[in-house]
């Protein structure tokens, strides 16, 4: 395993505070900073660029994304496998390279059923993307600068979508068809980008070796960690409270401008990218990634409980500032769980199977994408800010709930595996 410690005591530049050390970690941080640009990019005009260029109806548009992210999400944890026995780098320079040629295709295809195909094979490619990446960043970096290598690469992506973003709304702007087409191949090329930096990076030996009698995919029968996954999903519905209920909140139940509706985005893409790897510093063991979690937890119900406020007749002004402050709190709260939840996802899985079990842990924002709109939606806008409390309430009890189940989980490592030590001080606290 290739060592990244640097030396600490090294003049940085501010550049250099923003990005990981030189080397693996630094082409890896790039690769995530092209991809995500495209990502950024996607997001914005997907929906228009289906509609007005591919010509088909949202409907189609609704139910094709929906059936590709579904298969996508069954996917993860077999890609992640093949990352594991084949090798990340090579799996994931693959699926970069696929991903860039599912999203070129969206340049010339006109037909729901070609839709469809190209939809899964970008969804899938993501899924496994991801997979393969968290697996070769688990292989080049010692497990004691996981977390906070993977802050950095969570700094850059923010940065990524919010360049990809700005690309987006000029297509918008513009909202011709050459100016959508233009914005997908920037989009397509980005993968390529990503893969060429993947590819500058150290390969990870392959695990080619099987125990007898273990099951292949290992992770589909460890209780404890399907438990910390489906917890990490349920604290991973911030996501649309903050992309998606946030907004319609706020043009339907308060006298805030609308233009705060983008201040909530730009608050946190600019927290994330300039404090996330400053709040990873304090984790780095399972004990202080689930305290990081049970932090993650209360910032999250003191934001819902702001937003809830927000709607209390108060002037434009004061409403605006006081969802500032939500926005603010829930963006600490999303970097304190991130901090968290990579800490537990890397030191709770084998080290033979990364990939897989980074595979089965990714799938926490697709079920939090697919089950939180409507759930959130009718907490928030039918119950107001009753419905942000029991949300608020529900994100500081999974939080707390996480807590047991990663001392659950660690009582089933191998001895010494997973700081069983420190995590029994942290509850007998």
């Amino acid at each position: 395993m290739t060592s990244t410690a640097t030396d600490r005591t090294t003049p940085k530049s501010r550049t250099s505070k923003l990005l990981p050390p030189a080397g693996a970690p630094r082409n890896l941080a790039l690769a995530q900073l092209a991809n995500s640009v495209g990502d950024g990019a996607f997001i914005v005009t997907s929906a228009l660029f289906f509609i007005r260029v591919v010509s088909l109806s949202t409907a189609q548009v609704g139910l094709g994304l929906t059936i590709a992210w579904l298969v996508g999400f069954l996917t993860g944890v077999p890609l992640g496998h093949l990352a594991d026995r084949l090798g990340p780098r090579g799996i994931a320079i693959l699926l970069a390279l696929s991903t860039a040629v599912s999203v070129a295709s969206f340049l010339f295809i006109r037909s729901f059923p070609l839709f469809l195909i190209a939809a899964i094979a970008y969804a899938t490619s993501q899924t496994g993307l991801t997979a393969a990446r968290q697996a070769l960043l688990a292989g080049l970096v010692d497990p004691a600068e996981r977390t906070r290598i993977r802050a950095f690469l969570q700094s850059t992506v923010n940065a990524g979508l919010a360049v990809g973003a700005a690309l987006g709304g000029l297509a918008l702007h513009f909202d011709t068809t050459a100016a959508y087409l233009t914005v997908f191949a920037i989009d397509a090329a980005s993968f390529l980008i990503a893969a060429v930096l993947i590819h500058r990076v150290p390969a990870v030996k392959a695990v080619t070796a099987h125990v007898k009698g273990e099951p292949r995919l290992a992770v589909l029968r460890d209780r404890p960690y399907a438990v910390l996954t489906l917890l990490n999903a349920v604290m991973l519905m911030f996501m649309p409270l903050l992309s998606l209920v946030a907004p319609l909140w706020i043009v339907e139940r308060t006298d805030a401008p609308d233009w705060m509706v983008a201040s909530l985005l730009v608050i946190n893409t600019i927290g994330v990218t300039l404090f996330q790897v400053r709040v990873a510093r304090s984790v780095t063991d399972l004990r202080t990634a689930t305290r990081s979690v049970r932090f993650a937890g209360v910032a999250m119900l003191a934001a819902c409980a702001v937003f809830a406020i927000s709607a209390l007749g108060m002037s434009p002004a004061t409403a605006a500032v006081v969802l500032a402050v939500a926005a603010a709190l829930l963006t600490f709260g999303e970097m304190k769980l991130a901090s968290g939840a990579w800490e537990i996802s890397f030191g709770l899985a084998p080290e033979d199977k990364q990939g897989q079990y980074q595979g089965f842990f990714g799938t926490g924002p697709a079920i939090a994408r697919m089950l939180g709109p409507a759930l959130l939606t009718t907490l928030v806008l039918g119950w107001g800010p009753i419905g942000w409390m029991v949300v608020g309430a529900l994100f500081l009890g999974t939080s707390c709930a996480t807590g047991l189940a990663v001392r659950w989980a660690a009582r089933t490592r191998p001895a010494g595996k997973a700081f069983q030590p420190s995590l029994a001080e942290e509850y007998a606290a």
